[in-house]
């Protein structure tokens, strides 16, 4: 584990830590190389993890899997070298998440250093990409907000059930989506009793979102998305519109989501709206809609985990898939059972 001392990370450890077939042979902080890891998350007590500095060859040595939890373009400098050295990885940055550089490059603000790669990486999103997944040495592990859009929007682009042109994403996350690193604007008087609206129009997941609906539509998909921070630690609900297809019913709709019916993490309402509360702490997604026949008018609520679904049960989701593990492995007491 490089980089295990973010939130996504220490989610990561703690999941891999109740893991009955992975173990933690490294756990890297730059930050904080020489403390144990709950040193820094108390909860941790009892469990000795040591944490250290980087050592490539060590970790390649000793890993079979390398989960990277590092900054945009630190990972991309990294993931190179582990790969060159024989490790599998899962890269929860948003470096190895795209088909095209120049769209990271743009959006990112940033070049691209490992350009080379991305025709090797695997978009980690199991419900969609589960069999490429499995033969896959690196996975770019799809973004928090992307994950509630993209679970809730591609089955009905497959479909051709929506016009592609007539999504918008309104999306809300707890202040973790953010990061660790301190921040003014993620205070707690700054959060307490607030909502606000940010990164209106620029921000990067957008891009990320509109290349998988793209995919799944067949077409290009062009929508607007603007997230939104909430006075909550984590959890994200992201409300969705779009013009549905002449004489589309709501029978029709049931049945494109019905390529979620096996699928152990996404659950499908049918006369219900999901809730935070009926995500956060599990690695499920819970999509429900409404189609507003005044209006003419589909309305999709997906919610998630943002630590879990969004980033680190994701992460291990993927992990099991490409060692041959039960998926649920790890993860079954996110989905309230028990291994």
């Amino acid at each position: 584990m490089i980089g295990a001392t973010g939130y996504a990370g220490a989610e990561l450890m703690r999941i891999l830590s109740g893991h009955k077939n992975a173990s933690v042979q490294h756990a890297v902080s730059k930050s904080f190389s020489g403390q144990n890891l709950s040193d820094i998350y108390p909860s941790f007590t009892g469990r000795d993890i040591p944490l250290e500095q980087m050592d490539i060859d060590a970790v390649t040595k000793d890993c079979g899997i390398v989960f990277t939890c590092l900054p945009h373009g630190t990972s991309a400098e990294v993931v190179p070298q582990l790969l060159s050295r024989g490790a599998k990885v899962i890269d929860l940055s948003g470096d190895f998440r795209y088909t095209d550089a120049a769209v990271y490059e743009k959006w990112y603000q940033r070049t691209h250093n490992a350009k080379h790669l991305l025709s090797k990486s695997v978009y980690g999103m199991p419900e969609l990409y589960r069999d490429r997944i499995k033969d896959a040495d690196l996975i770019g592990n799809p973004g928090c907000y992307t994950t509630s859009a993209i679970l809730a929007m591609a089955p009905l682009l497959k479909a051709g059930l929506i016009h592609p042109g007539s999504i918008i994403v309104d999306a809300k996350s707890g202040a973790t989506g953010a990061g660790r690193a301190s921040n003014t604007a993620l205070s707690f008087c700054e959060m307490n009793e607030n909502v606000k609206a940010y990164g209106v129009g620029t921000h990067r997941h957008t891009s990320e979102i509109e290349q998988e609906l793209s995919i799944a539509a067949g077409a290009p998909v062009t929508l607007s998305f603007t997230p939104h921070l909430l006075p909550v630690k984590r959890g994200i609900i992201s409300t969705m519109y779009a013009t549905p297809s002449n004489g589309v019913t709501t029978a029709q709709l049931k049945d494109a989501y019905a390529m979620y019916e096996n699928e152990p993490f996404v659950k499908v309402y049918e006369d219900s709206l999901p809730e935070l509360k009926h995500v956060v702490g599990s690695n499920n997604c819970a999509i429900g809609f409404v189609l507003d026949a005044r209006t003419n008018r589909l309305i999709v609520v997906s919610c998630i985990d943002n630590l879990i679904k969004g980033a680190a049960g994701q992460a291990v989701q993927n992990m099991n898939i490409m060692c041959g593990f039960n998926e649920s492995d790890g993860l079954s007491i996110y989905n309230g059972k028990n291994d």
